[in-house]
């Protein structure tokens, strides 16, 4: 990936931590910074309302106002705008979770809204689910990237199933991983479905399938915990 790359991913990991202080920007990086969010705007939007495919650099640097050159000093390419979205995504997960250790809010209360809230928009949109499997599909280094971020929001998920398991709230019986793991599954594939449609049941879709996998994941006695490392150690692939 070209320096862009490197700069706005490091950008966008430093700004989603809540525990770090931001630093002072000076009036060029302020106006840098504008820029790439202007850009990344108005991309979404354009993928929203056109589809990802049918949406151009020129269309997007025209919906910015910015000079068609200046889109390539911020991201490689169309398909990078997706990595940025991964990264924006990602960083509402850390500060879903941040929030959750602050507030000792119940762990089933946290997963149960989890999708909604990861889905609000922009992700509510179709058009966009539908051009981030095409970036899962791709074999650019953009797939590489996007599978990075799902190995950091397994992590995420895992470390909030585990926390539910020491607090008698999820079953113990199961790997904290293999739970994270079909939660994830259960969530991405419900808003995959959905993007088919693209209508307004998303919410009540992912209601309902959260509580089909409540069924199988809430706390329970009489059961043996399960053995470490019994849940296959196997790259996120989805």
């Amino acid at each position: 990936m070209g320096d862009g790359h490197a700069i706005m991913i490091r950008t966008s990991k430093s700004t989603s931590m809540p525990e770090r202080a931001a630093l002072p920007l000076d009036r060029r990086q302020r106006r840098s910074a504008e820029i790439r969010e202007r850009l990344f705007r108005s991309a979404l939007a354009l993928f929203a309302k056109k589809g990802f495919a049918e949406t151009t650099v020129e269309d997007i640097t025209e919906a910015a106002d910015v000079g068609k050159g200046t889109f390539f000093n911020y991201f490689p390419s169309k398909d990078h705008i997706l990595v940025a979205f991964g990264e924006m995504q990602l960083g509402k997960l850390e500060a879903a979770i941040a929030e959750v250790r602050r507030t000792n809010e119940p762990i089933p209360q946290f997963l149960r809204s989890l999708g909604t809230r990861m889905t609000q928009e922009p992700a509510r949109n179709p058009e966009i689910m539908r051009a981030l499997l095409q970036a899962y599909l791709s074999t650019t280094p953009v797939r590489e990237a996007m599978l990075d971020l799902q190995k950091r929001v397994q992590a995420l998920h895992t470390q909030m199933i585990q926390l539910g398991q020491e607090q008698g709230e999820i079953r113990d019986d199961l790997p904290a991983e293999e739970i994270a793991y079909a939660f994830r599954q259960t969530i991405f594939g419900t808003v995959l479905i959905w993007s088919l449609f693209g209508d307004a049941t998303l919410h009540a879709r992912i209601e309902s399938a959260f509580n089909l996998l409540w069924s199988g994941i809430a706390g329970r006695s009489g059961v043996t915990n399960a053995k470490a490392g019994s849940f296959p150690n196997r790259e996120i692939r989805s």
